[in-house]
């Protein structure tokens, strides 16, 4: 009896990694960048390391992904090699398979160059690259009990919202569309604003990303919540004191309850008042134009895609839309998606959204899964195989 090899499942973000072995719980989260402080100027930060750092003010992002695609290597490889090392997952690297996502629509020399660095550098024992958008269907799939025959994914990720739809686990790479908002547009947006109303913050992404996601929520009626937001005091339900972190005292920032919230710092803090920018900022999800992004929105986007496949297929994909992604976790985004698209959607059709427990690991519990079936094999390239005959046997191999 051979012993199975170990697989690592890569779930490889352009914001947050997901990384683990297919044994594992839960993946390690990895910031998918090297980062460097203005209070230590002798060692950066690669990946969870920025952990140590003491003084988060003011970082130095150096990104692999631009734009949504991996355009830094030696980045990339940095993160790499201290994920699979000793400090990461010690990886013994011979005798590992990989499942590891990549962008859609990803370049050909991207993809040459990701199978260069797995099989001849790290030499992994076999490779199955593929989009996270697969691999958050396979678990839909396995945790149904009849599998449904289509499925659409919205990807709600850091540089893009991509929808794609699968029929029998292919996907139909032709009816994919992308929304150019992602996590990373909101957090910039979210800097400009604070930056021209209050309080100059446009070298803080990584405070602000934490205040986005400490204090934004998607509006259910955003004409509402516009008039609550005008009304002065008491009235004001939704104005927060957002507590920004000093890093001598205060640590890390935090919201002020409503009844401790008077728009007036007491000794030494430093505050953000967040009024309307609470729902204003995620609304940029449902109206790109909002910011000059002339495009649809999440849910007419979903309805778009749906409407665009034959009719026959329609019924199956408004039953199963999954929403994956680190966006999908904003409080209120999964009512207000199934309302929007609920109101968009033919009457004689039913419409089942799944809401994943955890929206940012769904796709990597996909990939522990997929490592675990059979038919794995057949799918991966080994490293013999890719010897013999190149990127070819990638390209004719690999769904991408």
């Amino acid at each position: 009896m051979a012993i199975k090899m170990a697989t690592v499942v890569l779930d490889n973000g352009a914001g947050l990694a997901k990384v683990g072995y297919s044994t594992d719980k839960s993946p390690r989260l990895m910031p998918n960048c090297i980062t460097k402080a203005k209070s230590v100027r002798t060692r950066t930060f690669i990946g969870d390391q920025i952990d140590d750092c003491k003084d988060l003010s003011g970082l130095f992002y150096l990104l692999p992904f631009q734009k949504g695609y991996l355009v830094n290597w030696e980045t990339q490889r940095q993160i790499w090699d201290y994920m699979f090392n000793k400090d990461g997952l010690k990886v013994d690297l011979h005798d590992s398979n990989i499942i590891v996502t990549e962008p859609y629509f990803n370049f050909h020399s991207v993809q040459e160059a990701m199978d260069e660095i797995f099989f001849e550098e790290y030499q992994f024992n076999s490779v199955f690259r593929c989009n996270s958008s697969f691999l958050s269907q396979y678990k839909h799939c396995k945790e149904k009990d009849q599998t449904p025959l289509c499925s659409i994914v919205l990807d709600a990720g850091y540089s893009f919202t991509h929808i794609i739809p699968y029929c029998k686990g292919k996907k139909l790479a032709e009816c994919t569309k992308r929304i150019d908002v992602g996590g990373k547009v909101m957090t910039n947006h979210l800097k400009e604003v604070i930056s021209y109303r209050q309080l100059m913050v446009m070298d803080e992404t990584y405070v602000l990303n934490q205040l986005k996601e400490d204090v934004c929520y998607v509006s259910q009626d955003f004409m509402k919540d516009m008039e609550i937001g005008r009304k002065k005091g008491k009235e004001n339900t939704i104005a927060r004191d957002y507590v920004l972190p000093d890093y001598t005292h205060i640590k890390r920032g935090y919201v002020k309850p409503l009844e401790e919230t008077t728009g007036r710092a007491k000794d030494g803090e430093q505050i953000i008042r967040m009024n309307n920018e609470r729902f204003t900022i995620p609304e940029l999800l449902f109206h790109p134009s909002d910011v000059g992004i002339h495009e649809m929105g999440v849910a007419e986007a979903v309805v778009h895609t749906i409407q665009s496949l034959p009719e026959e297929m329609q019924p199956h994909m408004y039953n199963n839309v999954i929403l994956t992604g680190g966006n999908c976790k904003m409080p209120g985004f999964y009512s207000r998606m199934e309302r929007e698209t609920r109101s968009m959607t033919p009457d004689e059709y039913d419409l089942c959204m799944k809401k994943p427990e955890n929206p940012s690991t769904y796709a990597w519990e996909g990939g522990t899964l997929l490592a675990k079936d059979p038919q794995i094999k057949k799918m991966s390239v080994t490293r013999e195989e890719y010897e013999e005959n190149g990127h070819n046997i990638c390209f004719e191999k690999f769904d991408v």
